[in-house]
């Protein structure tokens, strides 16, 4: 027989109400709640019945999570976090990328207007062409990244700061000719471009256009050809390299062997993101860490509020980052 809300309840020994909570993700449950009635269903292999609670307030249970690049190994694993966030609060995912283009947001914005979806959470392409505008009827929608909108809820790491406070650490180490390697017009590139400048103005070093490497996209293999241009150019030798993404630092490790350069012996390396690959590269990146999955609990979060309450005002979230040291640097 099909283990119901009241066998949950039981299970974990709280009121129905209370599971109902941590399915909705409309009321704060605690975390030490949360987790007995998450393992009361686990146990009690429970299903919540989507089509009935639809039925009952014109939901379809489904969401929307729509990242920009899924072969770019930290948008898999971020939705690695939100498909087990959504599965805890007995919510479907529909998983979407946008491959960079407005035109696909305007898309996923349309199927959430028309409820085919419950919300949509989208990680958008930029400020100037994102579908998520000021005037235009939206649906609820969480934005992850660097678009900010304050129309709408959004989840976000300080990027420049970030990149500040590691660019501070190598100078602090004896770093002076410091490259920044990554995108040169997506949002967060910018804003990590911002952070490195940031540190490098602090400690009295001269800004270098030069030094300010851009690469195609987040690739490690658009990020090895930039890499490799400058260091086939004749600009003079630099000692440590600031990568935008862990990628683009596994690029910069390949192009930097195939010069002939040690790690970190000649030049230190850093990344940005702390995938799960970085601790297995040669040698270990030194990288720039977040909670991924915090990110995602927060993002659905605010997302099952916005669906309940409409009319709430917008939030902004902050999220803190740390610093890992590795071989790397």
């Amino acid at each position: 027989m099909r283990a119901t809300v009241r066998d949950v309840a039981s299970w974990a020994g709280v009121s129905p109400k209370t599971v109902s909570n941590v399915l909705n993700g409309t009321v704060n449950v605690r975390p030490a709640t949360r987790a007995r009635v998450e393992a009361a269903m686990v146990a009690l292999d429970y299903v919540p019945n989507l089509s009935a609670r639809g039925l009952r307030n014109g939901r379809t249970g489904m969401i929307a999570i729509a990242l920009s690049d899924l072969q770019v190994p930290f948008f898999a694993e971020m939705l690695h976090h939100f498909v087990n966030a959504a599965a805890a609060r007995g919510l479907q995912v529909q998983v979407e990328e946008t491959g960079w283009d407005p035109g696909r947001e305007a898309q996923l914005l349309s199927r959430a207007r028309e409820h085919q979806v419950d919300g949509l959470i989208l990680n958008p392409v930029n400020h100037e062409t994102t579908a998520v505008q000021p005037g235009i009827a939206l649906p609820p929608v969480v934005l992850i990244g660097e678009v900010y909108l304050p129309i709408v809820d959004m989840v976000w790491m300080d990027n420049a700061a970030a990149i500040a406070d590691l660019t501070g650490e190598l100078i602090k180490m004896g770093h002076r000719r410091i490259a920044l390697l990554g995108m040169s017009d997506h949002p967060a590139a910018v804003a990590r471009l911002d952070g490195y400048r940031q540190a490098l103005r602090a400690a009295g070093l001269p800004l270098d256009p030069r030094l300010e490497i851009a690469s195609e996209d987040w690739r490690p293999t658009s990020a090895a050809r930039a890499l490799n241009a400058f260091l086939d150019s004749d600009a003079a030798p630099v000692d440590a390299v600031v990568c935008c993404t862990d990628g683009a630092a596994m690029g910069a490790l390949l192009a930097l062997h195939a010069h002939g350069l040690r790690v970190p012996e000649d030049v230190s390396v850093t990344g940005y993101d702390n995938i799960n690959d970085s601790a297995i590269t040669v040698p270990p990146l030194t990288t720039i860490d977040f909670d991924k999955a915090r990110v995602a609990d927060t993002a659905l979060g605010l997302l099952i509020q916005r669906i309940a309450d409409p009319g709430r005002a917008p939030r902004k979230v902050t999220l803190p980052h740390q610093l890992v040291w590795r071989a790397s640097a």
